[in-house]
C-alpha cells in the first residue's frame, strides 16, 4: 500500500547539514497498525511528513495505493492529503470556535457532498467514537481524551486509505491513553484502516502489529 524507495532527506541548519533520513526503504501493508520509535531527532516526523505529504524528500520515491507521489506540485499534494491521509496530532488541533460536529465537518467542506449526506457520515462516525451526545460541545467543554475522539473522528471522516497519528497519547492520562489508542486499534480492526504511529509510549507500542525503529536517520 505504502512503498518509500531510498528516501534521502537533508536539513540545513546555518553552517551544519542534518541528514534527518538516510537510504530509508520501507513498505506497508494495507490494515496494518504500526508505531514508528526512535529516539528524539532519528527522523521519526520527517518521515511521518514525507508520508504525509506535508514534506519533500530530496532523493528517492513513495508511492500510496499504487499511485507515484508528485512532490514537484502543491496542488497534487494537497488532492492526495485531501483523499488519502488522515491526521491525528498530540495537541489536538480543533478549531476552539466549532462544535466537535463542525470541527469533524470541516474537511467534508472541501468535497461535493452535500449537507444531508454530510451530516450521515458524522452522525455514522460519532456513533463509533462515543461522540454522539458531545457533538454540540466547543472543544473546551471537552475532556482530552474526548478532544482526541473529535480529532479520530476528523481524520476518518474522508475515508482515507491511512491515518498518521504523532503522539496521539501524549497529553493524555494511561487510563485515557488506553481506550484511545484501544479505539484506534478497534477502527482498524474493524474498518481496515492503516494507523501509523509515532510514539514514545509503551503503552501504545502494546497495541501495534510491528515497529519500525529508526535511529540517525537510518531503519535499524
Amino acid at each position: 500500500m505504502i512503498k518509500l524507495n531510498n528516501i534521502h532527506k537533508n536539513y540545513q541548519l546555518g553552517q551544519h547539514t542534518v541528514h534527518a533520513l538516510k537510504d530509508v526503504n520501507l513498505e506497508i501493508e494495507k490494515g496494518e497498525f504500526i508505531a514508528i520509535v526512535g529516539p528524539s531527532g532519528s527522523g521519526k516526523s520527517t518521515l511521518m511528513n514525507i508520508i504525509g505529504c506535508i514534506d519533500t524528500p530530496d532523493s528517492g520515491s513513495v508511492t500510496l495505493d499504487q499511485v507515484l507521489i508528485d512532490y514537484s506540485s502543491l496542488i497534487r499534494l494537497s488532492a492526495m492529503r485531501a483523499s488519502k491521509l488522515g491526521f491525528i496530532f498530540q495537541s489536538y488541533n480543533l478549531i476552539p470556535v466549532l462544535s466537535a460536529y463542525e470541527n469533524i465537518e470541516y474537511p467534508l467542506l472541501l468535497t461535493k457532498l452535500g449537507k444531508k449526506e454530510r451530516k450521515k457520515r458524522i452522525s455514522a462516525l460519532a456513533e463509533k467514537v462515543g461522540l454522539t451526545e458531545f457533538l454540540s460541545h466547543k472543544p473546551r467543554e471537552l475532556s482530552g481524551g474526548q478532544k482526541q475522539r473529535v480529532a479520530i473522528a476528523r481524520a476518518l471522516i474522508n475515508n482515507p486509505s491511512i491515518v498518521l497519528a504523532d503522539e496521539p497519547t501524549a497529553n493524555l492520562d494511561e487510563e485515557t491513553s488506553h481506550k484511545i489508542i484501544g479505539l484506534m486499534k478497534d477502527l482498524n480492526s474493524g474498518i481496515n484502516i492503516t494507523f501509523l504511529i509515532a510514539t514514545h509510549d509503551p503503552l501504545v507500542r502494546m497495541y501495534t502489529d510491528r515497529e519500525i525503529l529508526l535511529k540517525d536517520g537510518k531503519i535499524k
